[in-house]
């Protein structure tokens, strides 16, 4: 994270649910994720959906939260849900959970 200290730093966990998997969602996360500076990770669901855990600025993690509303061009998103969690500050970069 690459941002003043004097910022608020948050975590948000999101799961995406709709046309999700095998559309790109979870590299087009990763790379908005690591182009807004945050960490974390991004993983499928067993039950067809993504869940994704961001932390950094606030104003850059709800700058995500808000895009995966649509995802990339492919995705069809019927739902998100957010929960906002305490940062933890144990990552260090955006990784794809396998």
């Amino acid at each position: 994270m690459k941002r003043s200290d004097t910022e608020e730093i948050s975590r948000a966990r999101v799961v995406i649910s709709g046309r999700v998997q095998g559309v790109n969602f979870r590299a087009s996360t990763r790379a908005q994720a690591r182009a807004l500076g945050l960490v974390g990770s991004v993983r499928n669901l067993a039950d067809g959906r993504v869940e994704a855990l961001f932390e950094g600025p606030r104003r850059d993690v709800q700058q995500l939260v808000s895009w995966c509303y649509k995802g990339p061009v492919p995705a069809r998103v019927a739902s998100v849900d957010v929960y906002w969690e305490p940062p933890l500050g144990q990552e260090h970069e955006f990784r794809i959970m396998w």
